[in-house]
């Protein structure tokens, strides 16, 4: 994580650009800290169509924030009825394929009627404002109008990933207290059906709050239909009015709860509201993707994600843009089904996970050099930091080093990108996410709050409130306060490591658990991890701490090689020497062990909880729900009790 190459925006990419040079991002910065109710109160009134004005910008009594108190919007309006007026109306909005190749082109027009007709749906099944709705869905299209028609009645839904257990599904639902559950029969995931009804009626045997299922009919599949709770989606619309104004909602009300895994076993649901949020998703598009009117933007995230609330749905439609929605896996049938979508619909910016970007190296070049990627101009990275090696095959085997390569860090809870760079501005670094956004006043300090010195790793903070920020965690605001901002009192604590070079720019480090004490030095994961994906034989790797009665922790490696005839004794040893060479022997790995695949989530997280359970207790007791292989886990405890 030490990369010392520079690459500059090109004159071309610079002439074009929202933000132009460094000069721009410069002055764009010290406005939004000199003046920050200005700055905020200009583009609000720029980007987003209020019904009311508000009558103060924020209000700040920490750690509880109001992001333009008084004012009147609705994000499925800002999203939808204010392109109607514009040539934005005939526009495709989102292009969706799914896995086993159906097409869909939905203009804004239409997206709009099919979002007021499921509106109408809801409002007949006497959900009003303030209710919570439940969407467990794959990736079609029918998920982000559910969300907009919840939006435009002010109903607060909660996206849960389609890959949750029937379990996990119903936590979520009791914690929010569901009067609903959107749903449909199934989804395709690599060729196989994932029965998405079945896991709701096993959720429902426990959650009595839930008066309706909606279900949308995609695999045709036989479902079982409780009669008086269960209704087919296309049933519901028969008949429906495609009218149905938008709600005029205070920029507090509460747009969606997105849970996200905490520290205990209770999920926590983190609650973001409207106007602020809507704000920084348009900002964010545009700074970030220097967005134009004419691209095609591809977020290759799942919805069930906060990356894929803020851009795949709520930041690209707020901006008028066209959304690209593939519903399948990355790598099915061929590992070049990405590179066939980007080829086909002519994709202008792919916004993808590292994890993902990894699989693609493994599986080589002849795959995306089979295709025209002619089309891209920014690519895009977010999930977790990037290691160099992969930010360089990613520069020169997708964007033809002619891409710059937008490396976002942010969290469910910031709701926007937080550090990135503007890439007709910032320069760039392999492996780091650069500079702050607009209006983000980070810092890095060590436990007491104190600043560290440039190059010194400590703890990623934030100092001040911005619009997209969470306002609390569902019905427990202390949890909130506690978990956030009584850590280092204050401040916004992220829970990451981070260190600022001498530049000012960010090197994101990992989760502060995800960091490891060996003999009393403290290691990142993720600069060990960088190291071993450095080395010619490794296509990934995942580092965690092994208890060690000596050193305290010992380092263990589980990776994976790229296609050949290893030998494993050989290319350990090998691996060992490397890692000592590129950080230090102390860093020398006690454990290495090779492994046909990581365990991931499905949008691409690898889990190091699960690999470092294996190795402490040799044992995964924890919650697998998210899981997008469960034998990756059984064959690896397997292979430690062989160990």
């Amino acid at each position: 994580m030490t990369d010392t190459s520079v690459y500059a925006p090109s004159a071309e990419f610079v002439k074009h650009a929202h933000v132009k040079g460094m000069e721009g991002y410069r002055a764009l910065y010290q406005r939004s800290l000199d003046h920050p109710e200005e700055f905020w109160g200009e583009l609000a009134e720029k980007e987003l169509f209020w019904f009311e004005k508000w009558s103060s910008v924020f209000e700040w009594h920490p750690p509880f924030v109001k992001w333009f108190a008084g004012g009147k919007t609705n994000a499925a309006y800002n999203c939808l009825d204010r392109h109607l007026t514009t040539p934005r109306k005939n526009k495709v909005a989102i292009v969706w394929e799914g896995e086993p190749g159906e097409q869909r082109l939905i203009s804004y027009q239409e997206l709009h009627r099919l979002v007021c007709r499921f509106a109408n749906v809801l409002k007949g099944r006497g959900l009003k404002t303030g209710d919570r709705v439940i969407i467990y869905m794959g990736m079609v299209p029918e998920l982000p109008v559910a969300m907009l028609a919840c939006a435009r009645l002010g109903i607060i839904h909660s996206v849960i990933f389609g890959g949750f257990s029937a379990e996990a599904l119903k936590t979520r639902i009791q914690d929010l207290n569901a009067q609903a559950v959107v749903t449909a029969d199934g989804a395709w995931r690599r060729g196989k059906e994932v029965r998405l009804k079945d896991a709701v009626d096993e959720a429902l045997e426990e959650c009595p709050t839930v008066r309706d299922v909606i279900v949308l009919r995609r695999t045709a599949s036989g479902v079982s239909m409780q009669p008086g709770r269960d209704h087919w989606w296309h049933d519901l619309e028969e008949g429906i009015s495609e009218q149905c104004p938008a709600e005029s909602l205070s920029s507090e009300q509460p747009l969606y709860v997105l849970y996200t895994s905490g520290t205990t076993g209770r999920p926590k649901g983190i609650v973001h509201t409207t106007g602020g949020y809507l704000l920084q998703a348009v900002t964010g598009m545009k700074w970030v993707f220097d967005l134009r009117d004419e691209d095609i933007y591809w977020c290759a995230a799942d919805i069930g994600w906060v990356t894929g609330h803020t851009y795949i749905v709520y930041g690209p439609l707020a901006a008028g843009a066209t959304t690209m929605i593939y519903e399948g896996a990355p790598d099915f049938p061929q590992p070049d089904r990405w590179w066939r979508l980007i080829e086909k619909y002519r994709v202008n910016t792919l916004y993808a996970s590292p994890t993902a970007i990894r699989a693609f190296i493994r599986h080589g070049d002849q795959w995306p050099n089979g295709h025209d990627l002619s089309s891209l101009r920014l690519l895009g990275s977010v999930g977790e930091p990037i290691n160099p090696a992969a930010w360089e095959w990613y520069h020169r085997v997708i964007g033809k080093e002619r891409c710059p390569i937008v490396d976002t860090w942010w969290q469910t809870e910031t709701g926007s990108t937080m550090i990135a760079p503007m890439p007709g501005a910032v320069p760039l670094k392999p492996g780091s996410g650069t500079l702050p956004m607009p209006g983000v006043v980070p810092d890095i300090v060590d436990l007491h709050g104190k600043p560290v010195a440039a190059n010194q790793e400590g703890f990623l903070i934030i100092r001040r409130p911005w619009p997209g920020i969470a306002r609390t965690i569902w019905g427990d605001p202390e949890r909130y306060k506690q978990q956030y901002w009584d850590r280092i009192p204050g401040v916004y604590m992220t829970g990451d490591a981070a260190r600022r070079d001498e530049d000012g720019y960010y090197w994101i480090l990992g989760r502060v658990d995800d960091v490891m004490n060996v003999s009393g030095h403290r290691l990142s994961t993720m600069e060990l991890e960088s190291a071993l994906v450095r080395h010619p034989a490794v296509a990934e790797a995942a580092v965690v701490g092994k208890p060690h009665e000596i050193t305290g922790q010992a380092v263990a490696c589980f990776v994976t090689l790229k296609r050949g005839d290893w030998n494993h004794e050989e290319v350990a040893e090998d691996l060992r020497k490397w890692v000592a060479k590129e950080i230090g022997g102390f860093a020398r790995p006690e454990q290495i062990r090779f492994t046909d695949a990581l365990p991931k989530t499905r949008s691409g997280k690898i889990m190091r909880r699960l690999l470092r359970e294996i190795v402490t207790t040799n044992a995964v007791t924890g919650d697998v729900t998210t899981l997008e292989d469960l034998s990756v886990v059984t064959r690896l405890a397997a292979q430690h009790e062989e160990d």
